[in-house]
């Protein structure tokens, strides 16, 4: 009776206790708000599908920071399960606060991955064996992850 009571009190100082946490995800699924009603550019041909996301910032702090070792876990999820884990093998920060940080993902073969970060703004590529994403700022923060076709995209 006594325990019992105790897991209650526990549970009422510390509410996250006893919860399953979120995955530490990089980004999440964007969502407009009144303050963003401004739709994205068209796609482009060589897109084969897009989505917006919103960065935790917390998470992007710690990726920016070339003395943050060893990383805590922070997963990131494209257009298909499963989320994939990053492993950071590269941080390199300027004084101007822009971050190149580069790496692979855990567990999975034939990976890259490089984002550019410069305050919250982002832009980054990740290869997944033949398959290329890119994650572009657009405007005003905002931004959005795309799944493209190499093949169809210009030279850069």
């Amino acid at each position: 009776m006594l325990a019992a009571a105790w897991s209650v009190c526990a549970l009422a100082v510390h509410p996250g206790w006893g919860q399953e946490a979120d995955p530490p995800l990089l980004w999440r699924n964007g969502s407009l708000d009144a303050a963003q009603v401004q739709p994205f550019p068209a796609k482009k041909p060589w897109v084969i599908r897009e989505r917006e996301i919103t960065f935790d910032l917390r998470l992007l702090a710690v990726l920016k920071d070339a003395a943050a070792r060893p990383h805590s876990q922070i997963l990131i999820e494209l257009f298909q399960a499963p989320a994939y884990e990053l492993d950071v093998t590269s941080t390199v920060s300027r004084l101007s606060d822009l971050s190149t940080v580069r790496g692979t993902l855990k567990n999975t073969v034939k990976t890259s991955w490089s984002m550019a970060i410069s305050g919250n703004l982002v832009n980054g590529t990740i290869q997944i064996g033949e398959r290329l994403y890119k994650i572009e700022h657009v405007f005003n923060g905002r931004h959005r992850l795309l799944e493209v076709d190499p093949a169809k995209m210009p030279a850069e």
